[in-house]
């Protein structure tokens, strides 16, 4: 090897570990938000499914049950509006709200010889 040609070789090699460990620490913090991200949307849709049960739970108190416009009920740290339409079947609507996260569910229940059945259960796009 001539003089100097050392200092090249490692000048090479650490740029490239530089590199590399800068490329892994960018893809770690992106997983790492899509996660976070992920988790949020979760507890959203969590809450908009606690909201329709809660509405449930008021047509098995009171069959006559009707939301007159939006109800808010707090979960935690998120907040479900619910709305309640229809005579039989009723629509439940569900709105989760968490950390700027919004999901929708949708239920449909109705009473058939005095027993309450929820003929559909799903998340509204």
């Amino acid at each position: 090897m001539k003089s100097g040609q050392t200092l090249v070789f490692l000048l090479v090699f650490m740029a490239m570990a530089i590199t590399v460990t800068t490329a892994a620490v960018l893809v770690i913090i992106s997983n790492s938000q899509a996660a976070s991200k992920l988790e949020q949307s979760l507890s959203a849709y969590a809450v908009a499914e606690s909201g329709a049960e809660e509405a449930l739970l008021s047509l098995l108190r009171k069959t006559t049950y009707a939301s007159t416009g939006s109800e808010a009920l707090t979960v935690g740290e998120g907040v479900a509006t619910i709305t309640v339409a229809g005579t039989n079947p009723k629509t439940i609507l569900s709105q989760g709200v968490y950390n700027n996260f919004f999901r929708q569910v949708q239920v449909t229940a109705g009473y058939s010889g005095g027993i309450l059945s929820v003929t559909s259960w799903q998340e509204v796009y």
